[in-house]
């Protein structure tokens, strides 16, 4: 399915039934269908979105601000016929969702996984690192030094991320290849989300002007996005749900998408 906005062309993709889930991807409509595992599909209709200028979409990444994002999605829920519409974003697409859900009365739920509480990555990175370091056991280290030691002297965004796996999974061992094949990297977009868009972000800034519920889903061996940022700050927010998942590192809908299905229908059945 192809939804036309102004200056692209949106790609998007649909699995599954129930209420309506828009979810954001910068990788290709595939790369996320694939970690989406039953029973989700079978509790929620999951639409992924591949961003202007990423996947199989048309545009530029560049043009994409906040408020363009939230005109781009707004097209989608039409697109497909939706009244209203529940947001997710994986990691630093969460904070494009909690902006699309500031500004979108059209946004019943908001749903950030493994997203940071700012864009200060420069500060996020020494706390996730220092978390690593007093956290992991040997062998989880000793993996990520095996494979930053093997990666070459450019990796690419895919090279990197594999690299990471000890990081990123419950499983320090997992083999992750086989979730990125197809997957079409945007270094472009990450260029402008890092460069352009979460620098300054923070989610407390204009967090009294979001319209709808936040759901914060972490998991317990994330040590890309560690839950322990959150700490002090998810607690004052307005309207927030915080999750951890005890068996998944930086993407519980692929490690447990059972508890996960159960904790954010419930979540939604509850916020209503």
């Amino acid at each position: 399915m192809r939804i036309a906005v102004p200056g692209a062309e949106l790609s998007c993709s649909v699995l599954g039934q129930g209420p309506t889930c828009l979810v954001l991807s910068s990788l290709g409509n595939e790369f996320y269908r694939r970690q989406f595992l039953p029973p989700i599909p079978d509790r929620l209709k999951l639409v992924f979105v591949d961003l202007r200028g990423t996947g199989e979409s048309s545009g530029e990444c560049s043009d994409l601000d906040f408020d363009r994002l939230a005109e781009d999605l707004e097209a989608v829920r039409r697109g497909i016929g939706a009244e209203r519409v529940a947001v997710l974003g994986h990691s630093i697409l969460g904070l494009l969702a909690i902006e699309a859900g500031r500004r979108l009365t059209s946004i019943s739920h908001i749903i950030a996984v493994g997203t940071p509480p700012s864009g200060d990555m420069a500060a996020l990175s020494v706390k996730a690192n220092a978390f690593f370091a007093e956290d992991a056991s040997p062998e989880r280290k000793a993996r990520l030094a095996e494979n930053f030691a093997r990666l070459g002297p450019a990796p690419t965004l895919r090279e990197g991320l594999l690299a990471q796996t000890p990081m990123r999974f419950f499983d320090w061992s997992f083999d992750a290849a086989p979730l990125f094949e197809g997957a079409v990297a945007s270094e472009k977009l990450m260029s402008h989300l890092f460069g352009k868009l979460a620098p300054g972000w923070d989610v407390r800034t204009t967090a009294a002007q979001r319209r709808a519920p936040l759901f914060l889903a972490h998991g317990r061996y994330d040590y890309a996005v560690p839950s322990t940022l959150w700490e002090g700050i998810a607690e004052a927010l307005p309207r927030t749900t915080r999750h951890l998942f005890e068996k998944s590192g930086h993407q519980p809908f692929f490690e447990e998408p059972e508890a996960f299905a159960e904790a954010v229908l419930g979540w939604m059945a509850q916020e209503g």
